[in-house]
C-alpha cells in the first residue's frame, strides 16, 4: 500500500512540476522597442506617403496601431520615468533631461536619477521569473564618471542584462556601449549593433519567458550616417514641409533635416525587420508579444520649430534670448512632442488592422504589461495610468478617459514651468514661470495648434479656461507636485 501511495504521490509532483513548467513555458515573451525621438507622424501607416516604414507599417497591420497615443512628458529622462514606474516624472523629482559625463551641465556633484527604491515593471516581471534584458538607451542616471558607484544601473531596476548607452547620447556610429560592465567603441552603425545584441539575447533566452526592452538611439540627433539603403530612398526625394507658410520658416533646412531624420527612421525600420525574421525562425512568433513606440514625438517645421519639448525655432530670423529663455530656445507642450507612434503585435489575440482611438499614454505601459503577463501588481505600487488589455480584447469599457494631463519644467539652458490639460476638444497650456507665454487651442477645428485663443475674452473661452486651470490644479496636487510649494513660496 505504502508502494502504491509513493507512486502516486511521485506521480502528482511530477505532474505539478511538469505543468508549472508548461504554464511558465506558455507565458507570453515581450519584445518592446522603444526609440528614442521619433514622432508620430514619421510611418506610412500613420498617413505619411513619404515614409519608407515596411516593416513597421506590416506590424501594425498584423496587430494594433493607436491613433491617439502620448507621453506625459516631452522630453528623455521624464518620460522615461514615467515608463518605468507608471507616475509622473515630477513625482521622482525628475523634471528636465539627465546630462551625462562630458555635458556641459554635468555635476558630479549632484547625481540625478531614477531612486533604486522606485519598484519598476522589469523588477516584477524579474521576481515572477522572466529573463529581463536592457540593450540601448538608458538615460536614467548615469555612473562611469564614479566608477564603481553604480546605484543608478539598469540591473539595480530589473534588468538582469544590460548592454548600451551609459548616457543620453551617443553617435550612430562606431559609438562608445556597455558591455560586460566596461564601456568600450563598438566598430558599426548604433542602431545594428543594438540589434545583434538583441537577436543573440532572443537565441539565449528563446525558451522564455523573457521580457526585452531595445532601447534605440535612433533617430536621436545627430542622424547621420545611415546605411546606404537606408539613405538611397530618400537621397533625391523632395521632402515635403509641415506648415510651409509659417511665417519667416526656413524651408531649405526643414527639407535637408527631414531627409536626414527619416533616412535614420528607417535605419530603425529596417532592423525591426530583423527581429521579426529572427522570432519567426526561432518559432517565436506566435508567443512573443511586440511591442513598438517612443519616448516623445518630434517637430520638424511644425509651427516653426524644430526639436521636441525643449524645441527651438527653424525660421530664418534668429530668436534672442531673453531673461527665460536661451537664444532660439522654444520650449512646448505640443501635440507634436507629445504624440507617439505605439504599435502592439499580439497574435491570436489583437485583430489584425485593430485602430485604437482611445487616448493612452506612457503612464499605461507598466499596468497594460502586466495584465498581459497575468502578473498582479503589487499592493503597495501607486500607478496612474490603467491597462488597454481590455480594448485589446475588444472588451466593452465604460467611461473611458480620454483626457490628458502632462507637464515639463524646462531646467536645462531655459527656464519654464509648464502644466497642460487636453480633452478631446480643447488643450490649455500654462506656463507657471512666465504666464505670457500661456497657451489653448481649440482642437476640434484647430488640431495643428497654430491659432492661439488664450486671449479671446469671450464668456465661454473664458470658462473653458477657467476648467482647465482647474483641473490642472487639481492634478497637481493629487501627485504632489512639487511646482506648488514653489508657487506658494512666491
Amino acid at each position: 500500500m505504502r508502494g502504491i501511495q509513493s507512486i502516486l504521490f511521485s506521480f502528482l509532483l511530477l505532474t505539478c512540476v511538469c505543468w508549472e513548467s508548461h504554464a511558465q513555458l506558455n507565458r507570453p515573451n515581450i519584445l518592446f522597442i522603444y526609440t528614442d525621438d521619433q514622432a508620430f507622424w514619421t510611418l506610412g501607416v500613420s498617413g505619411n506617403d513619404q515614409a519608407f516604414s515596411a516593416n513597421l507599417d506590416k506590424l501594425a497591420e498584423q496587430g494594433a496601431f493607436f491613433e491617439n497615443a502620448f507621453v506625459t512628458t516631452p522630453v528623455c529622462s521624464p518620460s522615461r520615468v514615467s515608463l518605468m514606474t507608471g507616475q509622473y516624472a515630477s513625482e521622482y523629482g525628475i523634471l528636465d533631461f539627465i546630462p551625462q559625463p562630458g555635458h556641459t551641465l554635468y555635476d558630479l556633484s549632484m547625481p540625478i536619477g531614477l531612486d533604486p527604491e522606485s519598484l519598476t515593471f522589469p523588477e516584477v516581471l524579474s521576481a515572477e521569473g522572466y529573463h529581463t534584458g536592457l540593450i540601448g538607451k538608458w538615460h536614467l542616471g548615469d555612473w562611469t564618471e564614479s566608477g564603481s558607484d553604480k546605484v543608478y544601473h539598469p540591473t539595480n531596476h530589473g534588468y538582469e542584462y544590460f548592454m548600451g548607452l551609459t548616457g543620453g547620447g551617443e553617435s550612430p556610429e562606431n559609438p562608445n556601449l556597455e558591455e560586460d560592465g566596461s564601456v568600450k567603441e563598438m566598430e558599426g552603425l548604433t542602431v545594428d549593433i543594438l540589434t545583434d545584441r538583441a537577436v543573440s539575447f532572443l537565441e539565449k533566452h528563446k525558451l522564455g519567458p523573457f521580457f526585452l526592452s531595445l532601447h534605440y538611439r535612433s533617430p536621436h540627433g545627430k542622424w547621420l550616417p545611415v546605411a546606404k539603403e537606408d539613405w538611397q530612398t530618400y537621397e533625391h526625394l523632395e521632402m515635403k514641409v509641415p506648415h510651409p507658410d509659417y511665417p519667416d520658416l526656413d524651408t531649405e533646412k526643414v527639407k535637408s533635416k527631414m531627409k536626414e531624420y527619416m533616412a535614420s527612421v528607417s535605419g530603425v525600420d529596417r532592423n525591426v525587420g530583423r527581429l521579426m525574421a529572427k522570432l519567426k525562425e526561432l518559432g517565436l512568433e506566435k508567443n512573443t508579444i511586440v511591442i513598438f513606440t517612443s519616448d516623445h514625438g518630434y517637430s520638424m517645421g511644425h509651427n516653426g520649430i524644430e526639436h521636441k519639448g525643449n524645441g527651438y525655432w527653424i525660421t530664418k530670423t534668429v530668436h534672442p534670448a531673453t531673461e527665460n529663455l536661451a537664444k532660439n530656445s522654444r520650449p512646448n507642450l505640443y501635440d507634436q512632442s507629445l504624440r507617439v507612434p505605439v504599435i502592439i503585435r499580439w497574435l491570436g489575440v489583437i485583430k489584425p488592422g485593430t485602430r485604437i482611438i482611445e487616448t493612452f499614454t506612457n503612464l499605461d505601459w507598466y499596468p497594460t504589461v502586466l495584465d498581459m503577463t497575468n502578473t498582479d501588481v503589487p499592493s503597495h505600487k501607486i500607478l496612474r495610468g490603467r491597462s488597454i488589455v481590455p480594448i485589446l480584447k475588444r472588451q466593452p469599457i465604460a467611461n473611458w478617459d480620454n483626457d490628458l494631463y502632462a507637464e515639463y519644467s524646462m531646467m536645462n539652458y531655459s527656464t519654464a514651468l509648464m502644466r497642460a490639460y487636453r480633452t478631446d476638444q480643447w488643450k490649455l497650456v500654462k506656463d507657471f514661470h512666465d504666464p505670457s507665454r500661456d497657451e489653448l487651442y481649440y482642437l476640434e477645428g484647430d488640431a495643428e495648434e497654430r491659432n492661439n485663443l488664450i486671449h479671446n475674452n469671450s464668456p465661454e473661452t473664458q470658462q473653458i479656461i477657467s476648467e482647465l486651470t482647474n483641473k490642472i490644479l487639481q492634478k497637481m496636487k493629487e501627485i504632489e507636485d512639487p511646482l506648488l510649494s514653489h508657487l506658494s513660496n512666491k
